[in-house]
């Protein structure tokens, strides 16, 4: 039996057998299936967990050796490359530069879509030249289709250049791509409630498997004590009351003297419980830091148990 024309062969741009009468249904019973279908992403992301974490040690690997993750994509999957980005240095006081977002169609494309710009192969080119890519670099290519010219053609200018490269797909990419990339994570989640719409399942999983990478490879790289965040920097009201409970928490100390070790340790969170837990100034705890490769637990010792 022969195939129909109108079939699209991408597994994103299906349609869906359980959403046929979604147009019909009542407020609650979309709801309903939107999130039955929902509930299929974190099994997906899970059968990929060993292709996420050969990646996390590719990102620690660039970290380390001074490169960074650079992310690549167009429309919702550029989007939240760049959010994912956006949100490292906040989160784990990391470098703005250690993860990078680039979104086909220019900062414009964040907030207004630039469909088009998906097919401009050249300018997927030359966006990795724009960030200056380089050997020491991990470009993760995120495409939905697993097909976005965009983005395979940054993926071919990032391996002429000598970067690892990586792809992120919710549907079977071409093979000589997947087999060009060092890595390929592909989550096939199926086909999206609203066919073609690669916002709902697809950035879900998106989100999950970035969310996975950086905060693997932020850990691992020893912006973590415990399951703490302890390299963020008190810049706001929120911020520096998480840092004093931590402090507080990890040193056994009032607030007052919380705040005054973070001001002393010039608002580094980690610095503080270092300066507190050996009893030393800033300059001596930078160098035990140093030392031990920014882990705290190998200066300090076992973190607090965790109340309940």
């Amino acid at each position: 039996m022969s195939v129909p024309e109108f079939l699209d062969p991408r597994l994103t741009e299906r349609r869906n057998p359980h959403t046929a009468r979604i147009d019909v249904a009542s407020s609650l019973e979309i709801v309903e299936l939107l999130n039955a279908e929902d509930r299929r992403v974190p099994d997906a992301v899970h059968e990929a967990r060993h292709e996420i974490a050969r990646v996390i040690d590719l990102v620690v690997e660039a970290f380390r050796s001074g490169g960074r993750l650079v992310y690549v994509g167009a429309g919702t999957s550029g989007r939240l490359g760049v959010i994912d980005a956006a949100e490292c240095p906040p989160t784990f006081g990391s470098p703005p530069d250690w993860v990078v977002g680039i979104i086909a169609g220019g900062p414009p494309a964040l907030v207004r879509s630039q469909e088009g710009a998906e097919d401009d192969m050249a300018a997927g080119a030359r966006a990795v030249d724009d960030v200056r890519l380089g050997a020491r670099d991990v470009l993760c290519g995120i495409a939905a289709s697993g097909t976005t010219p965009y983005v395979r053609a940054a993926l071919d200018r990032a391996r002429e250049l000598g970067a690892r490269t990586v792809l992120l797909s919710c549907s079977a990419p071409p093979a000589d791509l997947a087999a060009a990339c060092d890595v390929a994570i592909v989550v096939p989640v199926g086909p999206e409630a609203l066919t073609g719409s690669t916002r709902l399942k697809a950035g879900t999983a998106t989100k999950l498997v970035l969310n996975t990478v950086t905060t693997g490879a932020m850990v691992r790289s020893g912006r973590a004590y415990g399951n703490l965040m302890v390299d963020l920097m008190a810049w706001s009201d929120k911020l520096r009351d998480r840092g004093e409970r931590i402090v507080m928490e990890t040193c056994g100390i009032d607030r007052p003297a919380a705040r005054e070790a973070i001001e002393r340790a010039g608002g580094s969170v980690k610095l503080a419980i270092v300066m507190v837990r050996k009893g030393v100034g800033p300059d001596v705890a930078k160098r035990l830091l140093g030392e031990a490769g920014g882990l705290v637990r190998s200066v300090v010792g076992e973190p607090p148990p965790v109340h309940s």
